[in-house]
Formats: C-alpha cells, sequence, structure tokens
C-alpha cells in the first residue's frame, strides 16, 4: 500500500478508513526522524497490521524559553522513512488544525508530572498527555509505541491510559544508541564534536551504574555515575547536570535503601545549548 499523508482530520478519516480491517498502531513523533524513530515502526508492526505515523511539533510541550522555534523540521526527509519503513499513513496536522483557539480544556499530569524532568520543565507533560490523548482520539489506534529513553513519558502515558479509561495498548521501544554510547535524539544534531564528547558522559555514567546495581545499593549506583558526571563537568565544554536519579518506575520517586525489582537510573543534563536526558533499567 502507497503511503498516505494526512494534514487535517477529514482527511485523516479518510486515510484510516482506507487502510482496511486490521490493528492499527500510531506512532507518534515530531519529526526529524532517525534511526530510534525507525526501530519504533518496525515494532509497531510487530503489533499490528497498519502503522500510522503521526509527525507535529506539539507547542503545548514546549516552555517560553525551550528550543520550539528551532527544533529540527524535516518533513520531506521524514516522508522517506516512513515510506521506507512501509507505514500506511502519516497524519502531520498543524497546529491550528489540532488545536482550537479558545481552547480551555488539557490533561493534567498530576504530582507525577512535576517531579523529576517535570520540576524543570514545568507544564511539560500537561501538553505530552494532552496531544497524545487527542492523537488517540484521531486516530483511533489498537496499540501505540513510544520510545524507553522518554522514561517518565511512557510511564505518565501508562498511567493516563490506566486511569482515564483510554482504549489503547501502550508498547514500549528499548533506546537505540549511536555506536559510541549516545542515546538517538533528534536534539543530537545541536551538538558539536567538542558538545558531543562532554555529551558522552551520560551514557558512560548510566553504564558505571548499571556495573554496581549487582553489588551495591541505590546509594552505590548514585554515587559511580555521579563520579563520571562530575569528572565531565571539569570538560570543555563542561557538562551542567540537570538531575541524576534513582526512581521507581511506576511513579518516579527516589527508590529506598530496601528497594527491589526494576528502577530507572535517569540523568538529564545541558552540553553547550543542548539539553540532553538519557536512562537505564536496572534490576535491584
Amino acid at each position: 500500500m502507497d503511503l498516505t499523508v494526512a494534514a487535517d482530520r477529514a482527511a485523516l478519516d479518510k486515510a484510516r478508513d482506507a487502510l482496511g480491517p486490521g490493528r492499527i498502531a500510531l506512532v507518534p513523533t515530531m519529526g526529524a526522524l532517525h534511526e530510534g524513530h525507525r526501530s519504533l515502526m518496525r515494532l509497531a508492526r510487530e503489533h499490528a497490521d497498519h502503522v500510522v505515523v503521526s509527525v507535529f511539533v506539539n507547542p503545548l510541550q514546549f516552555g517560553p524559553n525551550e528550543d520550539f522555534s528551532r527544533y529540527p523540521r524535516t518533513f520531506d526527509a521524514d516522508l522517506r522513512v516512513c515510506e521506507e519503513e512501509g507505514v500506511g499513513v502519516v497524519f502531520a496536522p498543524s497546529a491550528e488544525d489540532m488545536y482550537l483557539p479558545d481552547r480551555q480544556v488539557e490533561v493534567s499530569a498530576g504530582g507525577m508530572g512535576g517531579v523529576v524532568e517535570g520540576a524543570f520543565r514545568p507544564g511539560h507533560f500537561d501538553g505530552v498527555l494532552t496531544v497524545v490523548l487527542k492523537l488517540f482520539n484521531l486516530v483511533r489506534p489498537d496499540v501505540a509505541v513510544f520510545g524507553q529513553k522518554d522514561a517518565q513519558q511512557l510511564a505518565l502515558i501508562r498511567r493516563m491510559v490506566a486511569d482515564l479509561d483510554v482504549p489503547v495498548s501502550i508498547v514500549g521501544a528499548p533506546t537505540v544508541r549511536e555506536p559510541d554510547g549516545l542515546a538517538l535524539s533528534s536534539r543530537n544534531r545541536y551538538l558539536s564534536e567538542a558538545d558531543r564528547r562532554t555529551a558522552l558522559a551520560l551514557s558512560r555514567a548510566l553504564r558505571a551504574g548499571e556495573a554496581r546495581a549487582r553489588t551495591a545499593g541505590p546509594a552505590g549506583i548514585l554515587d559511580a555515575a555521579r563520579a563520571v558526571l562530575e569528572e565531565a563537568a571539569r570538560f570543555d565544554p563542561p557538562l551542567l547536570l540537570d538531575y541524576l536519579i534513582l526512581a521507581d518506575p511506576a511513579t518516579f520517586a527516589p527508590v529506598g535503601d530496601d528497594h527491589r525489582g526494576e528502577a530507572i537510573l535517569a540523568v538529564a543534563a545541558k552540553v553547550g545549548t543542548t539539553r540532553l536526558i538519557d536512562n537505564v533499567v536496572l534490576t535491584l
């Protein structure tokens, strides 16, 4: 089946109906697609008969001093990626198509949306959940695929689906990394060579913490990761740490010393003008 591009709700309804019978998987994106997005599309194909990809840079999830205006927009290249991955429909609405000018109601991420990443980006997760719920209502998928790299986002989407009885199955996809260990991100293209050398400390810190998971408690894991980040803070350019946390994957509260089972070691930092996040799932 040829790729269909839908730019508004009416076109989306027509394109969705043309897919025919079978399960539909949605892969929500903001474009600037890379190998990580390809992996989401391939995983979506394993769970459904048809794949819909949304491409929408959502203004609600950007703060006033963030990179909305310069976020990479590569729509023609994105369409080629989707076509190569056998996507049936690309939904690429404008902000005017997605949001009424007198919009009043949005989704609240609650207390979980105000901690860790949410503490540094107030309102971010409200914007994420609002657009995701709207996409679910518009596309009406059976399943949706999200990357584990945005671990708190994934946890909040699962929470929203459970709390609001949204009839969509959520699938998490493993983080895809570049050969040097850097987690794939559309924002990696902002990095200079020097920035990139510093940014590699994020994945090294996670590996250092992961190596201690079998023999150390939470404090030892965090100490091992923090040592790598503190060294990177002396690099040129320096790594400026926002947070390092070992969190409960269901609540994103810090785990206690007696925690057993899965935990997420998560980090966020700025290198030059670029803010990056990364995480790894550990078993304690």
